[in-house]
């Protein structure tokens, strides 16, 4: 795509300084800039960058006076690094535009697809199930039986969905995850672990984003639900019956155990565990790597394993670091008192 120092004024509601003609058709960091890439300008750290910058064009502040002088052509803007994540929302929007459904895809006869509808190679989508308008569903995704899909969302290569499981508008599903896979419930019988059927579903309300081989898990009853706004990190398991609250964020390689409740307005760093049938409440944030093995309240921040207040924490690990030396000047006095 190729798009003219105008036409992203016009997007961007910016002021031009130079040629408004010229091209550009791929994006550059300033000091990698090259012809024919649009970069920006936001931290004054990469001033120095612009007066040698090939970009043919860079987006800048509207306060922006430059030292000397500067051959690229410059938009200028209220807020360019603003400007510049609303024009790569703008960009990828445009290359999404995919529509069709493919030859080589299957899809069951019973299903019903909305319009502008993009279905890829090798797809195949179940018995019952609804797409929603604009839905695009990319190459090598399995759609079972049952299965709700709202409007606008995007369903990356490789997806597996099982049946029964509701997505909702405007979600983004990253390759290789697998949405509404048994959750892990067995029960001791006889020496071995009889297998409980798990014939809930997985609901994943508006907005949400999945990361790449993210696993949730169907419920045993019920629903494992993902709320409006979450996102979830790349590598992360939901068991069973977890409900995430809305506009919670959840870093990679994090594991929630079944039947947990996480509060809105969550922050979760990466390689969190949380222990089952736990009730979070809303605006936790959990520094990376702690272990969750009980509940905390409304706003506060933890850390550890097991986790505890992260201020808490944080003075204890001064003593935890010198524990080696604590403990030697512990036997060295025993010593002393003995001798006494």
């Amino acid at each position: 795509m190729e798009f003219t120092a105008k036409q992203i004024a016009e997007v961007l509601n910016g002021k031009i300084d130079g040629d408004e003609n010229v091209k550009v058709s791929n994006l550059s960091k300033i000091e990698e800039g090259k012809p024919g890439t649009l970069s920006f300008l936001a931290n004054p750290a990469y001033e120095k960058y612009i007066y040698n910058t090939d970009a043919s064009i860079v987006i800048v502040n509207d306060d922006f006076n430059p030292e000397k002088p500067v051959k690229s052509t410059l938009i200028r803007v209220k807020d360019a690094y603003s400007a510049f994540a609303s024009l790569l929302e703008f960009y990828n929007s445009q290359k999404k535009q995919k529509t069709g459904i493919s030859e080589k895809s299957h899809i069951a006869e019973t299903t019903k697809t909305g319009t502008g509808v993009y279905v890829g190679e090798f797809a195949v989508i179940g018995e019952n199930s609804v797409i929603g308008d604009g839905t695009k569903i990319y190459p090598n995704v399995t759609v079972g039986d049952n299965v709700k899909i709202g409007k606008g969302t995007t369903i990356y290569a490789g997806v597996k969905i099982y049946d029964d499981c509701v997505i909702g508008d405007n979600c983004t599903i990253h390759a290789g995850a697998v949405i509404g896979s048994d959750g892990f419930g067995f029960a001791p019988h006889d020496e071995e672990y009889k297998k409980v059927p798990q014939i809930g579903n997985v609901v994943i309300e508006d907005n949400v984003e999945v990361g790449s081989n993210t696993v949730i898990d169907r419920a045993t009853l019920g629903s494992t639900i993902i709320k409006k706004g979450v996102k979830l990190d790349n590598l992360i398991q939901v068991a069973h019956n977890v409900v995430i609250g809305e506009n919670t964020v959840i870093a990679a390689q994090t594991g929630i155990s079944g039947s947990t409740k996480l509060g809105k307005n969550m922050m979760v760093g990466g390689q969190v565990g949380f222990s089952g049938h736990l009730n979070i409440a809303d605006g936790v944030m959990v520094q990376a790597q702690s272990g969750i093995s009980k509940n905390f309240k409304s706003g506060e921040a933890v850390e550890g394993s097991p986790a505890f207040k992260m201020s808490d924490f944080r003075r204890s690990y001064v003593h935890f670091k010198n524990l080696g030396a604590i403990v030697k000047r512990l036997n060295e006095l025993e010593k002393i008192i003995k001798r006494k």
